[in-house]
């Protein structure tokens, strides 16, 4: 939460009684679920730990037929998951409304 705030994101933190329901609703495939699920008010999903300046390059110009952005798994290094210097690179998923995905961004350093 602290990261995607300072890049200016409001937040608010729910805890339903089934999360996976909402992941599903909102058409977040298994493969491409993680710990954490954001909606924002316009109905954009970002799923696990997606960089702040990601998010907002997509919400600057989202592409067509997108419901957001996933980060499956939590890997080392990403937002909220720092140890030390430990890093494994990874993508960031752009999902798209017919249930698929392809790489929006590759993630090689810990910081963008």
């Amino acid at each position: 939460m602290s990261h995607i705030e300072e890049f200016g994101f409001e937040s608010e933190v729910n805890h339903p009684a089934n999360l996976n329901k909402i992941k599903s609703d909102k058409g977040i495939a298994p493969p491409y679920q993680s710990c954490h699920t954001a909606v924002t008010n316009d109905g954009y999903v970002f799923e696990g730990h997606v960089p702040g300046p990601v998010i907002q390059r997509f919400l600057a110009a989202p592409p067509k037929d997108a419901i957001g952005l996933a980060v499956p798994g939590m890997p080392e290094g990403s937002p909220g998951m720092e140890v030390g210097n430990r890093f494994d690179p990874y993508d960031v998923l752009l999902l798209k409304k017919n249930g698929s995905y392809e790489v929006y961004q590759h993630i090689a350093a810990q910081r963008l």
